[in-house]
């Protein structure tokens, strides 16, 4: 009989990894992790010894039993996992930086989840993610993936629709900051709000409610978004552009930070190009903060997540993976938002598809919470990029180029025709060492 869990993370080496180690700490008392395996590859493998000798210091300060396990073997450390973890990044910065910085010579978006170098994130992560499926299914079928590997909603469609793995739940950080953000807008504790969230992963709107169901959004609205309000910024790779103030009372629901990118590109674009000019890409703004926070990670003497870390982009990430891992070991009914399948959930997309919802998370997984129809201004704009998810991932899965065109030009931040040919040819020659569903025979690179 096992002495307690086996908990597998793949990207094991990534700078995010001692926020994991932390909620794990934190949790000790109900979540039993006894083994705890961090996988990388041979590239990662420096990252991956500091980041492990650090874990390993994390563990012994909090005085508790956990084996911390340190491997470039997947197939050794998933064999009867419990729970697997994703946190990778395929081509590394190098390729976020090519995805960003590709588009911009378009004079299209350059962003790492959001148009085309988002789509060109997903032609690399997918395969890997389906890979590590087709691992788990023999080695630990009953384990449960928790990914937070970008783009986390089309991940969670391909694990669902092609993996044929129920087993999984799809999470980002962006709720967890506007829940944390609009809380302390509205003075009132986190848990004596209700918060209705529903779209898909960088696209989802939100209502807020009180403890005694008396909706709080429009409120909220004005004190965020109105007039008078002063721009914040809440997620570290997106620049605080204020929203047309009556665009966003129409709405009637909080919008995403993402949307800006949607409903402000030119002025986006404009400040992308500039800052790219002067300080270069996030990509490459996150490749030197990277260098900074593993200097931190190789003293000896620290054994603590460091305020630094915060700066990266990812707050929250990994303590919300411990917390699902928690919920679904414990059975808690936790409310948090992820991404899981559709089922009705929101009646304007399909039913099998991957939404990003507001969730009980209990030991059979997540269960949404019923949401229903959006309003036009919500449901254009979703359905067109469900849609271009759909066509996303299929190219992702099948190397068809049409297919893979015909999903750039469905993508609003992605100018169509001969353009949209330039920029994923480009895109696809630049990473073609990572993409062999599309040149046929060459071995895929991780």
């Amino acid at each position: 009989m096992k002495k307690g869990l086996k908990i597998v993370t793949i990207g094991g080496g990534s700078s995010y990894t001692p926020e994991l180690i932390e909620g794990f700490i934190k949790r000790h008392l109900e979540l039993p992790v006894r083994e705890l395996w961090l996988v990388d590859i041979e590239v990662g493998k420096e990252k991956l010894e500091i980041v492990g000798a650090m874990a390993k210091r994390m563990i012994k300060a909090a005085g508790i039993e956990c084996d911390i396990h340190l491997t470039f073997d997947r197939r050794q450390a998933l064999a009867d996992a419990d729970f697997v973890t994703t946190q990778f990044r395929v081509g590394l910065l190098d390729a976020r930086i090519k995805d960003e910085t590709i588009p911009l010579r378009h004079g299209m978006i350059g962003q790492e989840t959001n148009g085309a170098g988002g789509m060109l994130k997903a032609f690399r992560t997918i395969p890997v993610v389906l890979e590590i499926v087709e691992d788990m299914k023999e080695l630990c079928p009953e384990a449960w993936l928790i990914n937070f590997t970008n783009p986390a909603g089309m991940v969670t469609e391909a694990v669902l629709r092609y993996g044929q793995w129920e087993k999984v739940i799809g999470l980002c950080n962006v709720p967890i900051i506007a829940v944390k953000n609009e809380a302390a807008v509205a003075d009132t504790a986190e848990e004596e709000l209700f918060f209705k969230f529903a779209g898909i992963n960088h696209l989802h709107w939100h209502k807020v409610y009180d403890r005694n169901g008396k909706e709080l959004t429009a409120e909220i609205i004005d004190k965020l978004y109105g007039p008078d309000a002063k721009p914040e910024k809440l997620v570290e790779n997106i620049k605080e552009m204020r929203f047309l103030s009556e665009q966003i009372a129409q709405l009637d629901m909080l919008p995403c930070p993402y949307h800006r990118y949607y409903y402000m590109t030119d002025s986006m674009l404009k400040e992308e190009l500039e800052e790219a000019k002067e300080e270069g890409t996030r990509g490459q703004v996150v490749k030197r903060l990277e260098e900074s926070l593993f200097e931190l990670y190789k003293d000896p003497n620290l054994d603590y997540k460091p305020k630094e870390l915060e700066k990266r982009g990812g707050a929250y990430y990994s303590d919300a993976a411990c917390e699902i891992i928690n919920s679904i070991y414990n059975n808690k009914g936790t409310r948090m938002v992820v991404n899981t399948r559709n089922r009705g959930t929101i009646s304007d997309l399909p039913y099998e598809s991957a939404i990003e919802v507001t969730s009980i998370i209990t030991a059979h997984g997540a269960e949404p919470v019923h949401f229903g129809a959006f309003p036009p201004a919500q449901r254009g704009l979703l359905q067109v990029m469900k849609a271009m998810e759909e066509l996303t991932v299929e190219a992702a899965v099948t190397g068809d180029y049409a297919t893979a065109l015909q999903a750039f030009t469905l993508n609003p931040l992605v100018t169509s025709g001969d353009a949209a040919k330039a920029v994923l040819d480009e895109l696809l020659e630049a990473h073609r060492e990572y993409l062999p569903q599309f040149n046929k025979g060459e071995e895929i690179k991780i």
